[in-house]
């Protein structure tokens, strides 16, 4: 219980009482979607929410707050997790890559994460994580996070451990067509031409442009074994028990690392993409300051100058 609400109603000035009584139908409104929830902690969440009104914080800031939190307990539940204690550094940086292939801004994404820390520290407070957490802040780079690209010779581990027809297919369409993992799996059969060899991709996640991806022999083998495979009745390419969101994906992307004995070299799903970028960008191109405009229609990116220093820079 906060100092504040130790406070006897009596003695709460007039502005007080006249703020809270308009802040409170906000309150309500939003611990009875909480209440709705079928999350992991929303009790704790009730009880954040409550303290910020009782802080006297802005019906914008609460309504941050809220998104914020929801979104990340949403992603948490869906990794399998029920149990904030459990809560990792590893899984917030997932969280954090989810909201990169949703296409958020990079402000976008530092205000979530900001009110994702106050709620992290609520908790230390409660006794509930323990405070070693927020040991490490995630830093977003301006303008892209630029994730580490697989070493050749880990692809090959990768690859070599990788039994399952889905799985196979889908790790070697990210790694040889540079896709956004959010947008592989929004694909549906009518997206794949497998004669044509190409993906169709009407809406980009950042730009809003339609594209085609080209596919390589071995992607097209891949995804020949797994169409004969998976169920003709599915709408989406690739599915689970429903369909596949971004956390199934990154467990089975951490499954196959660890497996290979790669779980400790920072990769992460963003770096398949980071490996066909530059697979794609032929080295005349960056070395001479020449043109992007063929790989910007493959990749779906459009490049500014800054992004191309910071890229070209970092050796990366």
């Amino acid at each position: 219980m906060t100092q504040t609400s130790l406070i006897p109603q009596s003695i709460i000035s007039s502005d007080e009482t006249s703020k809270q009584t308009i802040v409170s139908p906000y309150v309500d409104h939003i611990v009875s979607r909480i209440r709705k929830m079928e999350l992991p902690g929303t009790e704790y969440l009730e009880s954040y929410m409550r303290h910020k009104w009782r802080m006297n914080h802005r019906p914008s800031t609460l309504k941050g707050s809220f998104v914020a939190t929801r979104d990340f307990l949403t992603f948490y539940h869906d990794l399998g997790k029920s149990q904030l204690k459990d809560i990792a550094s590893d899984e917030l940086e997932a969280f954090v890559e989810s909201m990169q292939d949703r296409g958020l801004k990079v402000t976008t994404v530092r205000t979530r994460l900001k009110h994702l820390w106050a709620f992290l520290r609520f908790l230390i407070e409660q006794n509930v994580v323990d405070a070693s957490i927020l040991k490490h802040k995630i830093k977003i780079r301006v303008p892209d996070f630029l994730p580490r690209a697989i070493a050749p010779s880990d692809i090959r581990k990768l690859l070599g451990v990788i039994e399952e027809t889905r799985d196979r297919a889908l790790v070697l369409v990210l790694l040889r067509t540079g896709m956004r993992i959010g947008e592989l799996l929004r694909v549906k059969m009518r997206d794949l031409d497998i004669r044509e060899r190409k993906v169709h991709i009407y809406e980009g996640e950042k730009n809003c442009l339609g594209r085609v991806v080209y596919l390589s022999d071995d992607v097209v083998m891949a995804l020949r074994l797994w169409l004969k495979q998976r169920d003709k009745t599915r709408e989406y390419l690739f599915y689970g028990r429903s369909t596949l969101c971004y956390s199934s994906a990154w467990n089975i992307f951490q499954r196959y690392l660890r497996a290979a004995e790669l779980q400790n070299k920072g990769y992460t799903m963003h770096s398949l993409r980071h490996y066909a970028e530059f697979r794609i960008m032929p080295s005349s191109d960056y070395k001479h300051g020449g043109s992007l405009t063929a790989s910007d229609v493959l990749l779906g990116i459009i490049y500014s100058p800054l992004r191309k220093a910071s890229v070209w820079s970092s050796g990366r």
